[in-house]
């Protein structure tokens, strides 16, 4: 295994999963396996990758950040809500203070290789200690309110520094990672409307078509219009010439 895939915290955008291994033998492998979900990590990879480029475990606005937030809502998020303002950033808040610290319940991934369910046929669980519970929700800080929102993932708190989480994506890692998850992302978007112009084209024939029969039916109307009208002046003019020549003989008889 790659020295970098031997990070305490490891966050894996290939099968959005994330790795938590403490030097005081915390494990736990945690599965975001949901467009929702998804969105989330992609959240937290976020944070983690603006800690690296300023080099310092902070605190990140996300205010400054809106154009990408809505991006990663409405491809990796599958559109699980508005990426307006008024309520992307309260709905990231909410989940980042009150769903994502709950180990748990885990409402926002799925814990693999911990906790297994009655329904799973398996008929035992397996909880968490008090130590595990602890390290994750430690990892979740916000500050400021539902409208200026600040996210830091506190490593610290657990004696781990920027050196010890790596973002993963493809054979890329860390900045390079990020940039590349985001330019993947923008290229799905940038694909989608094409579908659209070819649908958008397709109706222009038939009205194009239907334009030119009505351009050309009113000339033939004036052309029967104009035979008809020659018609009944050739057949007055012949009726009154024929009333003339024959009526006029007549009065002369008598």
């Amino acid at each position: 295994m790659d020295e970098k895939t031997k990070k305490v915290i490891r966050i894996d955008l290939n099968e959005f999963k994330l790795y938590l291994r403490l030097k005081n033998k915390t494990a736990l492998t945690l599965h975001f396996n949901s467009p929702s979900r998804m969105f989330y990590l992609s959240v937290i990879a976020f944070v983690v990758n603006e800690m690296k480029r300023l080099g310092k475990i902070t605190s990140i606005p996300l205010g400054n950040h809106l154009n990408l937030l809505a991006l990663l809502n409405e491809t990796v998020g599958g559109s699980a809500g508005s990426s307006d303002k008024g309520n992307l950033l309260p709905r990231i808040y909410k989940k980042w203070k009150d769903a994502l610290p709950d180990l748990e319940d885990a409402p926002l991934f799925k814990v693999l290789g911990r906790k297994k369910e009655y329904d799973e046929g398996i008929g035992k669980t397996y909880h968490f200690t008090e130590e595990e519970k602890d390290s994750w929700a430690n990892l979740f800080e916000y500050k400021g309110s539902e409208e200026n929102i600040r996210l830091r993932f506190s490593i610290d708190r657990l004696g781990v520094n920027l050196d010890d989480i790596v973002i993963i994506y493809e054979e890329y890692f860390n900045e390079e990672a990020w940039e590349k998850f985001i330019l993947s992302l923008k290229s799905k978007v940038e694909e989608t409307p094409e579908p659209t112009d070819l649908v958008s084209k397709e109706p222009e024939a038939p009205v194009f078509r239907l334009r030119k029969w009505k351009i050309a039916w009113p000339g033939r109307y004036q052309w029967v219009t104009l035979t008809v009208a020659i018609i009944l002046i050739m057949g007055a003019t012949t009726l009154a010439v024929w009333r003339a020549y024959f009526s006029s003989p007549s009065s002369n008889e008598e």
